[in-house]
């Protein structure tokens, strides 16, 4: 199945071929399916057993723009130039949770023993925020343990927290004029999205030091110069550590914009596309899970493995191999694939990204593996982790990840007291905050929007 997603890559809820094959895998292992969930066509979900506690699995299979690769190709050769391709092994990802959602299952049934496994298929992790809609319209209520992984260099369990993140379009209508004779009855739309830019620009010195703000132009009013654009629009991602610092820079940045407006004479509407909370890890799970690698080990790599991971550090800088081991803040050692664990720690990290799965560990805890699928050095959105997708490599360091998602379920499965833990160490973490969304009423899944990356 993962190799079957490789090969139909789908970007932001444009994923019907990938959302196809997940459901036809759950219906012959014999989940019950429920479809189109938070009123999203390809999101859905499968669920299996009665009674007891109920254990989530997290898949995702969405795409990104532009990576388009050749399988097994140790330099870059597209399969069509410019098309999409699993950059970020979200072909692997779903098929891993999925598999692990069927062994605990299987279990359930084989034992007798009270349960039930979801799996939930969620496309549009990169830049939809689904996982944010899915939880909005309370999917995931009755959940008590949420898992999930994604395809890294490393095995072992993933202990960084995210930041929040909201994607915002600001729509700027002025008046068309001719730009040479009467350049003053014109009212430039693109003049106000220059001036939100520089006015952001000098926000970013005012603003706590580890946010993030980007943006991109979507449209900047056509192709003649001597036309006055009545007509532009910029798209935005704010970024926070937590979610109620995102909402308060939000506000922020739509002054700005409203203030580029008023310079301009312009008018300016702002539509919020998509949003995700903060990732809140959780100490028991992560106890429970790390004693799972390390009874599970490393994935079982072969010299044909090895080879081939040599070729594709051929590929990479010695700067991309270095941030690798820079990131999980380990000494960097001469090794094409990785052949131990990650060692614990209870340090604050941050991975610097965003990830919908912050928004359902708010509500429900949450536990993430990260998978040895990858030559180590390998950054993710390139080339080189499409060109690995369909690997032996790839398929063992999912396999694995898949053991240890099943075991980490079967743990709470059978522990009253390990869930009861971690739903107290959420509730500290939460300091007494209520979970908002950071997507305002009203606010659909942008499925036709997001077409525009």
């Amino acid at each position: 199945m993962s190799d079957r997603v490789w090969e139909t890559p789908e970007t932001c809820y444009m994923e019907k071929l990938s959302a196809a094959a997940h459901r036809e895998m759950l219906e012959a292992q014999g989940f019950a399916i429920t479809e189109n969930v938070a009123d999203i066509p390809t999101a859905l979900i499968g669920e299996a057993g009665e009674g007891g506690p109920i254990i989530a699995f997290l898949g995702e299979y969405d795409a990104l723009a532009g990576l388009s690769q050749k399988a097994g190709l140790a330099s870059h050769e597209p399969i069509v130039a410019g098309a999409n391709g699993h950059g970020c092994g979200h072909n692997l990802l779903g098929s891993a949770s999925l598999l692990a959602a069927t062994a605990l299952k299987d279990w359930l049934e084989e034992t007798g023993t009270p349960g039930r496994v979801r799996y939930y298929g969620c496309p549009a992790e990169e830049g939809g925020a689904a996982k944010a809609f899915m939880v909005r319209a309370g999917a995931f209520e009755d959940v008590d343990i949420a898992i999930s992984w994604h395809p890294s260099n490393f095995a072992g369990v993933q202990r960084e927290t995210s930041l929040a993140n909201c994607r915002i379009d600001f729509s700027f209508t002025g008046r068309a004029a001719h730009a040479a004779a009467v350049p003053e009855l014109g009212r430039s739309a693109l003049d106000a999205v220059e001036l939100m830019n520089v006015g952001i620009n000098y926000m970013r010195e005012h603003m706590p030091s580890d946010c993030r703000i980007h943006y991109a132009v979507l449209d900047a009013g056509g192709i003649s110069p001597n036309v006055v654009q009545a007509y532009a629009k910029v798209r935005y991602v704010v970024r926070a550590p937590e979610l109620p610092g995102l909402l308060s820079l939000i506000e922020r940045v739509k002054k700005v914009a409203e203030g580029a407006a008023l310079m301009t004479e312009t008018k300016v509407e702002s539509t919020i596309l998509a949003g995700v909370s903060n990732l809140i890890v959780n100490a028991p799970l992560m106890d429970v899970m790390q004693d799972v690698w390390d009874s599970i080990g490393p994935p079982p790599f072969e010299e044909e493995d090895r080879a081939f991971a040599e070729k594709i550090r051929a590929t990479l800088t010695p700067q991309d191999i270095s941030a690798s081991w820079n990131q999980e803040r380990l000494e960097e050692r001469d090794v094409p694939l990785a052949d131990f664990i990650l060692p614990p720690h209870n340090e604050n990290r941050q991975m610097g990204g965003s990830t919908d799965v912050g928004d359902v560990s708010w509500v429900v805890p949450t536990v993430q593996a990260y998978g040895a699928t990858l030559a180590v050095g390998t950054q993710l959105h390139t080339w080189q982790v499409v060109a690995q997708g369909k690997s032996p490599l790839a398929h063992k360091g999912m396999i694995s990840a898949a053991k240890a998602m099943a075991a980490t379920g079967l743990a709470a499965i059978e522990s009253e007291q390990l869930r009861e833990a971690a739903w107290a160490d959420l509730k500290k973490r939460r300091k007494g905050q209520v979970y908002t969304s950071p997507i305002p009423p009203g606010a659909e899944p942008p499925v036709a929007a997001m077409t525009v990356k």
